[in-house]
């Protein structure tokens, strides 16, 4: 269960964007620091990363844009140790930072605790991040529906079998000639109405109510298209046949397609397109899809996790037909030095996967620079540092082999500890 209830943020201005010197350049250099006390929920990379995260933060704030959120630490006590989370989610704030360059980064303890400090020289990139702020305020609905839905999928099971057994009707709607406007007022008010409904039957009954009262109107094509995939989750979460929610997958996928050709450049269409066709296994194109999302908004953290799984699951299936290079080729698509920094925690798998290619293609040194980026961002991954211990070992670098074995060892690592002297 999570500790905290996620909590809602919205970006703002403190300065005029256009109207004074902070953005009169595209970029600004800032030195920013901060300080992380460590709890007991954290591992020595999530206290590096979050100390890291909040100097950033700060840059951002330096450099003229002021973001108001409810941002506070929770820390709770349970069994005699307590953990601490955020509710600020970073990864945008840090996508706006070109370059970060860490000036000064130590430890101290603080009440036995480890105090992480970091000072750096960040170069933030204003007008980018002024763009991802103006979109994610004008897609914040939409994404609020899309996190709710995610959210609610174990207490709407009951709803799916409801659905299954009782088709949905068509229900005729009288459309006064009172102009476009007013068809359009009122497609929203039915639309709000979906949105803040739970019962599945309702939402996608009132969408498509508001679909046919103004036929330009893509929000209504998105909120259903979302909920046919809920309904596509949950059937395959109770272990349906595919046949049993393909008609779901059908209806959905004709939402976005017919979203995209009323607005090609709409995040969520995008979005929900690469996500029917992940269902359908043609991931080729769903890749291509979610690379659209965010050739639109390069802020579109949604699209870069679906990415992540993408490519890294056909990368292993390259890698386990001995595909060695295409694999590669897969791997350089997803890690590249467009991606910002905050990422690479979460491309890990992917990182430890192109080392195994490396060793296979027998270049250690690009494998033993992948494994210490796995180990940087997961300093207990014992496989990895027993890997990269061999390297350094076949390269005469006894005293860094050494190292890593012990540290093995202590985790845990059996055949570290039979290779220590």
């Amino acid at each position: 269960m999570a500790l905290y209830q996620r909590l809602f943020y919205s970006f703002l201005f403190a300065l005029c964007l256009w109207g004074t010197p902070a953005f009169s350049a595209a970029t600004r250099t800032v030195i920013a620091d901060s300080q992380y006390v460590m709890t007991d929920g954290d591992t020595l990379a999530g206290a590096e990363e979050k100390v890291l995260q909040r100097a950033q933060r700060k840059a951002v704030e330096e450099a003229g844009i002021y973001i108001e959120s409810t941002f506070h630490d929770v820390e709770k006590e349970s069994g005699g140790r307590s953990t601490q989370a955020s509710s600020l989610e970073i990864r945008t704030l840090a996508a706006a930072i070109t370059e970060t360059e860490i000036l000064e980064f130590r430890r101290s303890f603080e009440m036995d605790r480890p105090v992480f400090f970091v000072r750096i020289r960040a170069t933030v990139n204003l007008s980018s991040l002024a763009e991802a702020i103006r979109r994610l305020q004008s897609d914040q609905q939409l994404a609020q529906h899309f996190r709710q839905l995610q959210q609610e999928n174990h207490r709407l099971r009951s709803q799916l079998q409801e659905l299954q057994q009782q088709p949905i009707g068509v229900r005729m709607l009288s459309i006064e000639p009172n102009g476009k406007s007013a068809l359009y007022q009122r497609a929203r008010t039915l639309l709000e109405t979906a949105l803040h409904t739970s019962n599945l039957r309702d939402k996608i009954q009132l969408s498509t109510d508001a679909a046919t009262l103004d036929d330009h109107y893509v929000d209504p094509l998105i909120v259903r298209g979302q909920t046919y995939l809920l309904l596509v989750s949950l059937a395959f979460a109770q272990q349906a046949q595919t046949l049993d929610y393909a008609d779901y997958l059908d209806k959905a996928k004709t939402d976005f397609d017919r979203a995209i050709t009323l607005d090609v450049k709409n995040v969520w269409a995008w979005v929900g397109k690469g996500d029917v066709l992940t269902w359908l296994k043609l991931l080729d194109e769903a890749a291509a899809a979610y690379e659209q999302v965010l050739e639109l908004d390069p802020f579109a953290d949604i699209a870069r996790e679906r990415l992540i799984g993408i490519y890294t699951t056909q990368a292993r299936r390259q890698a386990d037909s001995k595909a060695w290079h295409h694999a590669l080729a897969t791997l350089k698509k997803l890690l590249n030095a467009q991606t910002p920094e905050s990422w690479i925690p979460y491309q890990k798998e992917a990182y430890a996967l192109r080392s195994e290619i490396y060793l296979k293609l027998n270049q250690p040194e690009q494998a033993i620079e992948d494994l210490s980026t796995v180990i940087r961002v997961d300093p207990t991954n014992a496989a990895a540092l027993v890997t990269r211990a061999k390297l350094y070992r076949d390269r005469l670098q006894g005293r860094l082999a050494k190292d890593d074995l012990e540290l093995a060892c202590v985790l845990g690592s059996i055949p570290a500890c039979e290779q220590l002297p």
